[in-house]
């Protein structure tokens, strides 16, 4: 078993490492106010020049191909700077994949090569409503065929990056009676059709760089050409792909609780308490030694997902137990390093405070760490 990266991959690490460093980090707290907005979709324009915003996503349709390992490190390495920059990228090429995966030749060319380049600033997976969001077959959101078309009506929540989406996804029943779970498709919807509306931006506790919004569909009319997929079986094709956005996750969160205890670790060297550097006493050597141990156990779980879809091997447990534990760590961690630094931690002074803000959620959306633990059961019970 051969555990290195390989130089494909250490380069698009260093890559990613260079450009948060350099780029993100000395704006991340200002990215947080709604005045520089146009700060933040700059860094996704560059992100897109720099190959990644299609990481899985093949050449001929613009994206950099470099797969799913270097997706995962990349991603790491844009949160440790920002979450909120990450979870747009993470988006964007989830997005990107389910059009190279379902969509026809007209829709990949059209579509994709503008999400990879950065004509489109994103684009935005709307799946989840009020009433169906860990179990989305309850959607009420309907498409209805139509004069050689389709008239969809409905809201969709928690939508990331809606406000500078180019392109929609967009997940609706289009047969009324069938049974749970069938008789959904999945649409493309421009961001300039006259029949979506996209509402206020949720204020939320962390990642407030990336909006969060409502989006109405009120007699949205969309071509017949609009249908992504086959008609009726669009769910099947949302459940697999929201599997592939825990590594997503996962990815992100390893980078917030490793940037968090690489802070407060470099801190405690420096801080003295009783004569002595706080690094030199046996309790916060302790909550080191656990959270970089756990950290190592993140990134194994989270690669291995990483390592099987590249691979076309079902990765369904993978990815659970992988967005499980690194969200549920990253949370600790953050709490961890808040704990270690003291009440300079509590501060906006110190990134601490936004980074443990901002992991909250990731034990939340791309399915909540309840969710995951189904999952993972019913792979185990399944297998044996």
């Amino acid at each position: 078993m051969d555990f290195a990266l390989s130089n494909e991959h250490t380069l698009v690490k260093q890559t990613a490492k260079r450009f948060s460093e350099e780029t993100i980090s000395p704006v991340a707290r200002d990215l947080e106010q709604p005045e520089n907005k146009q700060i933040f979709y700059r860094i996704l324009k560059e992100l897109s020049e720099l190959g990644f915003m299609g990481m899985n996503v093949d050449e001929k349709f613009g994206g950099s191909n470099s797969g799913v390992i270097a997706f995962s490190v990349a991603v790491t390495e844009i949160a440790k700077s920002c979450a909120s920059v990450a979870v747009a990228m993470s988006v964007n090429n989830l997005v990107a994949e389910v059009l190279q995966l379902i969509g026809s030749h007209e829709q990949k060319t059209r579509h994709i090569p503008a999400l990879c380049t950065g004509e489109y600033l994103s684009g935005a997976f709307c799946l989840s409503e009020a009433n169906a969001g860990s179990d989305p077959s309850l959607m009420e959101t309907f498409a209805e065929n139509r004069n050689s078309g389709w008239i969809i009506n409905g809201e969709k929540m928690w939508i990331s990056n809606a406000d500078c989406a180019g392109i929609f996804i967009v997940w609706a029943k289009t047969l009324k009676d069938a049974p749970k779970g069938k008789g959904i498709s999945c649409f493309l919807v421009e961001k300039d059709n006259p029949g979506l509306k996209i509402g206020k931006s949720e204020r939320k506790m962390g990642q407030n760089a990336s909006s969060t919004n409502v989006v109405y569909f009120d007699n949205c009319h969309v071509e017949e050409s609009a249908l992504l997929g086959v008609e009726n079986d669009g769910y099947r094709f949302a459940m697999k792909e929201l599997v592939g956005g825990r590594i997503g996750i996962a990815s992100l969160a390893l980078g917030i609780g490793h940037a968090a205890l690489e802070y407060a670790t470099k801190y405690i060297k420096e801080r003295k308490q009783f004569g002595d550097a706080i690094a030199n006493f046996q309790g916060p050597q302790f909550y080191i030694a656990e959270r970089f141990t756990e950290m190592e156990a993140a990134q194994l779980l989270t690669l291995k997902a990483a390592w099987e879809k590249e691979n076309n091997i079902d990765y369904t447990k993978s990815a659970s137990m992988a967005k499980l534990y690194a969200t549920e760590w990253a949370n600790r961690a953050c709490y961890t390093a808040l704990q270690l630094m003291g009440g300079i931690g509590y501060t906006a002074d110190t990134p601490i405070e936004k980074m443990t803000r901002d992991a909250r959620v990731t034990t939340i959306y791309e399915g909540t760490s309840e969710i995951q633990k189904i999952i993972i059961a019913k792979e185990i019970i399944n297998s044996i």
